[in-house]
This record gives C-alpha cells, sequence and structure tokens, in this order.
C-alpha cells in the first residue's frame, strides 16, 4: 500500500472563466514546483514509489528536473506508462491504473472537474486534493509539503485504517434513458442550450435547475446558489435541488471568483439518498457536471439525477496530521 500515484491536470484553471472574471492562475511551472514538495514530503514520510500521471507540459518530468540533487527521490518516482490524449481521459486513465496497481493515495493537482473525473478511475483509493482550479469545492489550498506528508500515512496504513483518516464524500448520479452515464461530486445543472460549447458556466441565463451533494456559502459556482440560501454541509446525508425563477426571490451568488451576480429562484427542495430526481422534460438542453456542460439532453431523452453517499474516499489533512502525531509519527 506504499504506492502513491499524482494527477496534475495542465488545464486546470485555464477555461474561459479566467477571461470573465478574476480567478487566481496557477500556471504549470508553479503545478510542477508543488508536486516537486509533494515528493520531497511523500519520500522523508517514508513512501519509496511514487508514480505520476504524464502530460503535454511535462509536470511530473519539470518536478523531477529540479530535484537533480536528490537522486535518492528521483529514483523512487516514475512517470505512468500511458498513451496521452491532452484531454480528461487521461486523468481517468492515470486514475484507473493507479487503483488496479494498488495505490494507497492519490494526490490530484486541479479542480472540481479534475477530482470529478479522478474519482470516476480511483474506486475505493482515497483522493487528496489540492486546489490548481477556477471553482475549487472539493479541493483545499493545502501546502504541498503538508499535502506529500498526509499522503503518506494514508498510503503507509492498511486501507482498515483509511476511515479514521478519511472521510466519504457525496456524489450525484445522472442517469439518461435508464442507465448511468456519469457522477458529478459537487453539482448537476439543467441548462437551456443544446451546445457545450467552451464547457464552463459562469452566466445564468439559460440555467434552469441545480442538484447538489453540497452547497455552503464559502463555495464559489452554481451550488452557491443554494448554499446563500439553505447550506448543505459535505457531510450531511442529504442533498437539495432547486428551480431557477426570473421572477423568483433574488438571492446574490458568487457564481465565480470575483463575479457576484443576482439569480432568480423557486422553492429548494430536499434530496433523499437513492431517489430518482427528474429533470425538467423540456429539450433541447445541456447538463453541467461540476460547473462543466458535459451531457446533451436531445427530444425524446429522460433523465434523473440521483443523490449518492459512497463516493470518492477524501483525505482530511488536519486529522490525518493529528492522529500521526498522537502516535509519534514524525519521532525520531
Amino acid at each position: 500500500m506504499s504506492l502513491v500515484g499524482i494527477v496534475a491536470n495542465p488545464a486546470s484553471g485555464k477555461d474561459i472563466r479566467r477571461l470573465v472574471s478574476h480567478a487566481t492562475v496557477v500556471n504549470n511551472n508553479e503545478k510542477a514546483s508543488i508536486v516537486r514538495r509533494v515528493l520531497l514530503a511523500l519520500y522523508a514520510s517514508g513512501v519509496r514509489r511514487v508514480e505520476i500521471m504524464p502530460d503535454h507540459f511535462g509536470i511530473g518530468q519539470r518536478a523531477l528536473k529540479g530535484l537533480r540533487d536528490r537522486p535518492e527521490v528521483v529514483d523512487a518516482v516514475s512517470l505512468i506508462d500511458m498513451p496521452v490524449e491532452h484531454t480528461m481521459a487521461d486523468s481517468l486513465r492515470a486514475a484507473q491504473y493507479l487503483r488496479d496497481a494498488g495505490a494507497g493515495c492519490i494526490v490530484v493537482l486541479g479542480g472540481d472537474g479534475t477530482c470529478r473525473v479522478v474519482a470516476k478511475g480511483a474506486g475505493e483509493v482515497p483522493l487528496l486534493p489540492i486546489s490548481t482550479g477556477t471553482n475549487n469545492v472539493v479541493p483545499t489550498f493545502v501546502e504541498g509539503t503538508i499535502a506529500g506528508s498526509a499522503a503518506a500515512q494514508v498510503a503507509l496504513r492498511a486501507r482498515a485504517g483509511w476511515e479514521d483518516l478519511c472521510w466519504r464524500h457525496k456524489r450525484l448520479l445522472v442517469r439518461v434513458n435508464g442507465e448511468v452515464i456519469d457522477q458529478a461530486l459537487v453539482e448537476v445543472a439543467l441548462l437551456s442550450t443544446r451546445f457545450t460549447g467552451a464547457r464552463a458556466v459562469w452566466e445564468t441565463g439559460t440555467l434552469r435547475l441545480v442538484f447538489v451533494s453540497r452547497a455552503q456559502p464559502v463555495n464559489i459556482g452554481l451550488s452557491a446558489i443554494i448554499g446563500m440560501v439553505r447550506p448543505v454541509g459535505p457531510t450531511h446525508p442529504g442533498g437539495a435541488v432547486v428551480t431557477a425563477a426570473a421572477d423568483g426571490r433574488k438571492v446574490m451568488v458568487p457564481i465565480a471568483p470575483g463575479v457576484v451576480v443576482p439569480v432568480g429562484i423557486g422553492e429548494i427542495v430536499e434530496m433523499e439518498p437513492g431517489i430518482d430526481c427528474p429533470v425538467d422534460p423540456l429539450r433541447p438542453a445541456t447538463l453541467a457536471l461540476d460547473g462543466e456542460r458535459e451531457i446533451t439532453l436531445n427530444r425524446g431523452d429522460e433523465a434523473t439525477v440521483a443523490l449518492d453517499l459512497d463516493g470518492p474516499w477524501i483525505v482530511d489533512v488536519e486529522r490525518t496530521l493529528a492522529l500521526a502525531v498522537a502516535q509519534n509519527a514524525f519521532v525520531a
């Protein structure tokens, strides 16, 4: 269980929301620097096998290039042997490989969209998400060195001990014509448009429905529509759905970094686990998953969204390190 995987998405934080909002930019050189710090902490904590997803920018190679004075760390790291398509399929394939290789933890650099895709392939392998995206509800701004230390503590333990260090994130299962075709971790939004376009959602004019697994006033994005009125905690065993209504009560919502707009809403209804909630039948339409347009619904398509409590394991960094301290893990 001592294998740790790293999936660093070179495209995270570079969608159109960077042009229409005031989001922080985490460039790929900085991602390589974060990965380098993760690697140093992993090695110092006793991890001797790390595999990194390859990508067109070469985040993994650049991270290793900066460690030429630490050959023992470099020798413990390799790139996953896989084709690179320069799409989100790379993150999915890397996560599936790491799952099958017996990884004890996967460190993810990206936003909610990257975490969603990695979670689809990771299965039961715990994820430690580091925020480098635009909308970051699932990932947090944890320093790479601290992330590496926590990931090592998880990976070096038997699976039976994960529940002490991790928590289950909820997910939203999307069914089209009776078949589960995708999932979201935070929100599923119905938009009255047939085109996925630039994918990222930063306007509310076409918004019709929003389903959420979690929604808090500290979040950025569509989930904040509910979070600003009726918060749903990340561990609360329920979700919520709201209808957009131009003539409804107005809620000021941080849709994107630096962009706070009024959104008219109708009634907010609670979602219970395992219950298929129907999606408005008006077609054509598009479903956006965690802030990105992914699924086109055509005439005759029937869609539902269901809340599932058995989503990916997420490493609780603070709890993990506190337990490690209590067990004298850092005392020579």
